[in-house]
């Protein structure tokens, strides 16, 4: 077991911490003052030595690994060959901010609590698209934290690594997030997506409608501590949306962040949602965005882009952090989209600008009487295993539960419809389409 479970730690490279780790120290809020304790850290519910090998896996391992490999999900992949696998999904519709580009000023009804996917729903569908490929699964709003049972998610969630997931994030405001981050990077988080689009605290209530300015700072400053500390590895993204006459002369202190800190700052174009009052002139555009930065910084230049990167990624030279660009207004990046969205209310998105949705809740629930699924449904219904199982739902021959099969044919034909690309500016505009907070983003 020991041997098995060190494999599998180097086979995933799951947020860069091995076995042998030392636990992170739990620091109480005055981080300087507080006495760490060394709990032995387990990336895996199983009892691990601490001592546990580091011997590569012999070959006889490595090659029954390739014989078990299998071609990526035919229910994943689009008609345009997309390999969709990445998941997001939004665990709640309520947040404790008002951003102005994300909620209308008069908030947004909210569903009834019977309507929203329960935690084992939500453990099941992230097992289930695992199964069939899923590497990364990102958490998102509403505000995530504000989730009463989000560590203990997470923690089932993380323990899906073992099945091949990969990336656990999370999309936060910042707000809550320095007082669970210690146990959310124990859980196995290994990467947040921060939303600031000031640095001045009396316009972030302006942006906001509400206070919290220094607690975001205070979640930036913990992230790069356990990074820098502890070694941590959770990969932080600065998101800042860019609006005309209201935050755009901030563009290069955000920029200036990145001067000797591990992160990235990444601009995104406003884009139009149900409710925020978008419009064109508001929109600061990518190329001014660079036009901005090159007038201070001529040397800033283009870095290597990853596959599926949503961003334009650059860089100062002489700078520790990197700077991005989500141009989804001017420059679509739909031609290498992996990425598949989960409403809190259990709809599937295969496109973020679409309106279409398909319900996968009322599919899960059938066999519950229709009823919202519990901890002890999940285990009578023996969910997490028959999800598991659909790992094999395109093997001829193999057993896969009807209910599992049904789920996957709904997943596949959604998918089959995504379209090439979304319509651009003139089009995306006057598409309804759900608030920003009740997507998910």
């Amino acid at each position: 077991m020991t041997t098995h479970c060190s494999r599998m730690a180097k086979r995933t490279g799951y947020a860069g911490i091995s076995l042998r780790s030392p636990c992170l120290r739990r620091y109480s809020s005055s981080c300087s003052q507080a006495v760490p304790k060394e709990p032995t850290f387990r990336p895996f519910s199983v009892d691990v030595p601490p001592q546990a090998s580091r011997e590569p896996p012999a070959p006889s391992s490595r090659l029954n690994s390739l014989k078990d490999a299998r071609p990526f999900s035919s229910f994943l992949t689009d008609t345009f060959s997309r390999q969709h696998d990445y998941l997001r999904i939004s665990i709640t519709e309520r947040c404790n901010l008002r951003c102005l580009y994300c909620m209308p000023e008069e908030g947004v009804p909210l569903s009834p609590p019977e309507h929203l996917l329960t935690t084992p729903e939500i453990v099941y569908l992230s097992t289930l698209f695992v199964s069939q490929g899923v590497t990364k699964i990102r958490l998102t709003g509403g505000e995530p934290t504000v989730r009463k049972d989000i560590l203990p998610m997470m923690q089932e969630i993380g323990k899906l690594r073992r099945d091949g997931l990969r990336e656990l994030c999370l999309t936060t405001n910042g707000i809550s997030l320095h007082r669970k981050l210690d146990s959310m990077a124990e859980a196995g988080l290994t990467g947040v997506n921060l939303s600031l689009d000031t640095l001045d605290p009396f316009q972030f209530q302006i942006m906001t409608r509400r206070k919290g300015f220094e607690a975001v700072m205070k979640s930036i400053e913990r992230i790069l501590e356990l990074n820098e500390r502890h070694a941590a590895g959770i990969k932080l993204k600065i998101n800042c949306v860019v609006m005309r006459g209201m935050n755009d002369q901030e563009i290069l202190p955000f920029v200036e962040m990145g001067r000797d800190k591990a992160l990235e700052v990444r601009f995104i174009e406003y884009m139009p949602f149900d409710g925020n009052k978008w419009s064109k002139g508001k929109m600061f555009s990518y190329q001014e965005m660079l036009d901005v930065i090159k007038a201070k910084y001529p040397g800033f230049e283009k870095v290597p882009d990853h596959k599926n990167d949503t961003s334009k990624t650059y860089r100062v030279p002489g700078f520790k952090g990197k700077v991005g660009f989500i141009t989804s207004m001017t420059h679509n990046f739909c031609g290498t989209c992996n990425r598949l969205r989960i409403t809190s209310d259990g709809n599937l998105k295969v496109c973020l600008f679409g309106n279409t949705e398909v319900s996968l809740r009322d599919m899960i629930r059938q066999g519950n009487n229709n009823q919202p699924i519990s901890e002890d449904a999940l285990q009578s219904l023996n969910l997490l295993e028959s999800a598991r199982q659909a790992a094999r739902a395109e093997d001829e021959g193999y057993p896969v539960n009807e209910r599992e099969r049904e789920l996957l044919n709904i997943i596949g034909a959604a998918v089959k419809r995504k379209k090439a690309k979304h319509a651009g500016i003139g089009i995306l505009e006057n598409m309804k389409n759900r608030p920003m907070i009740l997507i998910g983003g």
